[in-house]
This record gives C-alpha cells, structure tokens and sequence, in this order.
C-alpha cells in the first residue's frame, strides 16, 4: 500500500461531509499519521480477529472485514506493514443536531498478499451546552440528548467566535492500512559433493 492511498482514502472521506462543510463560520481539520511493522500474535478466525504487537510492545486487536479474502493466509508470526491516520474537522454551522458513520474497505484480491485498508468515517453535530476559551475545551449535546467533551486544535482558527447555542460538527476520520511482509525464500543449502 502506498502512502497515496491512505491519503486518497482520507480526502475522500474528508470530501463526504456535507453537514460538516455547509455554512461554515471556522474550522479546521488535524491530521496525525504513524507508521510501524506489528507483528500477529493472535488469530481468532471465528470473530475474525487479529491481535498484533507494535515495536514498542503494545498490543491491539483489529477487527478483519467480511471482504478480507486472504484472511486464512495470516499466521501467527506473520509481519504486516502499517499506516495509521486519523483526522478530526471541526466546523461551525446551521443546522440539527444529527450522528452518522460510514465505512470503506478495500482488500487484496484473493490470491494476493493479504492487506487493504479501512476509513471510518464518524460525523456528529450538536448544540453547544458549554465552552471554555482558555482550555479550548468545547460541550455539545448530541442528538441523543448526551453531552459529548472535546478538546479543540489550536488549528481551529477563530474560536472564540463559537458560542453557547450554536450548533458544532465534528468529523474523526480513522484509515488504517496493512500489508503482510512476505519472507523471502530461504535459499537452499547447497548439495553435498558426489563421491
């Protein structure tokens, strides 16, 4: 997988968010990506799982899609290449309160080295209940009637323009994408010499 791809996945994702970018006052998105070689140290086909170790020992289980074909190619052991971003908008506008969530899985064909990548996509508005400029931390009331907390970037420009009452977007973007490593061939010990 290629870095273009999860950026690609991330635009398009960032391009689905009409609620977020209609009648925009302020914004901003953040972006972090990171990138490491895990290593599987758990299979649980049935529940289609996989736990892997990071390279500072860390653990964590990834949920394999339905569409992941190759999935009986993974073993324990097996060494994937993996990029993980995340991205959250924030945007100021009219509107309702309103949640959504939206997947993307791409997968290797079958027969191919198994890897693919998934964004999720979660979008949610609501009323701001609270604010606090100093500490840039931010209460909405979602369309459940719950309060959720963030904490704003400082690359959300303009702020302090946001007010109690007005109603908040908020987008988290996850991709992640895998590769599995395949080991080269051992190459062979060369034949004993004919007597």
């Amino acid at each position: 997988m290629k870095r273009t791809l999860i950026a690609a996945a991330i635009a398009s994702a960032l391009a689905l968010a009409p609620g977020v970018q209609a009648q925009v006052k302020g914004g901003a998105v953040a972006v972090s990506v990171t990138e490491a070689v895990v290593k599987v140290t758990k299979i649980d086909r049935k529940a289609r799982t996989v736990t892997v170790r990071g390279p500072k020992g860390n653990t964590v289980t990834i949920n394999v899609p339905p569409e992941a074909q190759n999935f009986d190619r993974v073993k324990v052991g097996s060494s994937f290449k993996m990029r993980y971003a995340e991205s959250v908008a924030v945007a100021v506008g009219k509107g309702k309160a309103s949640a959504s969530e939206q997947q993307s899985v791409r997968v290797a064909p079958k027969g191919g080295t198994p890897g693919g990548v998934i964004v999720n996509v979660k979008q949610i508005s609501g009323t701001v209940e609270a604010i606090d400029y100093a500490s840039r931390e931010i209460a909405l009331k979602g369309p459940g009637g719950n309060i959720l907390a963030f904490r704003v970037s400082d690359d959300v420009q303009r702020f302090n323009e946001i007010a109690v009452g007005d109603t908040v977007g908020v987008q988290y973007t996850e991709a992640l994408a895998m590769e599995m490593i395949v080991p080269e061939a051992k190459a062979k010990a060369p034949a004993a010499p004919k007597k």
